[in-house]
């Protein structure tokens, strides 16, 4: 989960800084900025966000695809993981001027990735986005105050340790297009792999549980 934090926050800042500031992620951003550009007649920009938000829509259904159509040796989960990197491997070198195609790949990449992982220890959680986990996190706080239960103590950092992985990415994010320019998404396809990688460890774990 804080790989994958990680991830969306290098995803949100590599689009944002380096693609033309349009939010791979945040997709209400993406729906005010487009709104604004129709009520301006700007339509060629308001075309900008809108095929982002397009494309997360496709890669949340593509995700559920792949729920549904599972393979043996592989999750599901560990499919769209899979898929999610060569996505953005190949947004990489996918030249500055064709900026629409790249973001809208990135935004593809970030759909498959919400709606694949979408808890963490029971808990609903986004690795792509902090409104909700910040939220659940004041939530959780409030009710420590309140009543006293470590079980939301401990649910407040997991909320808080998630969105500061997410802004750890942005931060890292930023600094590697200083030094990688338009390849620095390879950082994201990495840290994607890193997490392919060690959900095989999580499904032995499983499989010595039911044993």
């Amino acid at each position: 989960g804080a790989l994958l934090a990680i991830s969306g926050g290098m995803m949100d800042a590599y689009s944002y800084i380096m693609r033309g500031h349009v939010f791979a992620n945040a997709q209400t951003g993406n729906m005010l900025l487009f709104g604004v550009n129709l009520s301006e007649g700007n339509f060629q920009t308001a075309l900008t966000y809108f095929c982002p938000i397009l494309a997360f829509t496709i890669g949340i259904m593509l995700a559920d695809v792949f729920r549904m159509k599972s393979i043996e040796m592989l999750h599901w989960r560990q499919i769209s993981v899979l898929i999610e990197a060569v996505i953005l491997f190949g947004v990489a070198f996918i030249p500055l001027p064709l900026n629409l195609l790249a973001n809208s790949l990135t935004s593809l990449a970030c759909g498959i990735q919400v709606e694949s992982f979408r808890k963490i220890h029971g808990h609903g959680i986004a690795t792509t986005m902090c409104i909700g986990n910040l939220r659940s996190a004041t939530q959780n706080f409030c009710d420590y105050i309140s009543r006293k239960d470590w079980q939301n103590l401990r649910n407040t950092f997991l909320y808080f340790g998630i969105i500061g992985c997410f802004i750890l990415g942005a931060i890292l994010g930023n600094r590697a297009i200083s030094y990688l320019g338009m390849h620095a998404i390879l950082t994201s396809v990495i840290l994607l792999c890193v997490s392919f990688i060690i959900m095989f460890i999580d499904r032995e774990k499983e499989r010595l549980q039911e044993e």
